[in-house]
């Protein structure tokens, strides 16, 4: 789910709830957070949407943790980045790939 979608979507799978993540996906988008979110100790599923006629191929990153939101997690400074560093939403929403400026730091961007 994006940070500025404050929304619990799940979804059910033989009869387990899950997760979504986030849906509808690019392939470099799903490999980012999948990496990101296992480091982190975060159980995740690919699952590769229906094809759509004309549009490149999507995903949707699914969890069975119920209780994860990644808004929290990010404002938190729960996550962590491969190198260490605290996912900050610039860095969940792949804007930049530097730790700073934190997201209260609008005059540092």
């Amino acid at each position: 789910m994006p940070l500025d979608k404050f929304q619990h979507p799940t979804k059910e799978i033989d009869g387990k709830t899950f997760r979504i993540i986030e849906a509808n996906i690019s392939k470099n988008r799903t490999d980012f957070l999948q990496q990101l979110l296992t480091h982190n100790k975060v159980e995740v599923i690919v699952e590769t949407d229906p094809p759509k006629e004309g549009s490149e191929q999507t995903y949707t990153l699914i969890t069975p943790d119920v209780t994860f939101n990644p808004i929290v997690k990010v404002y938190n400074r729960e996550l962590r980045t491969l190198e260490g560093h605290r996912v900050t939403p610039d860095i969940w929403n792949q804007l930049t790939n530097k730790p700073e400026p934190n997201y209260w730091d609008l005059g540092k961007k």
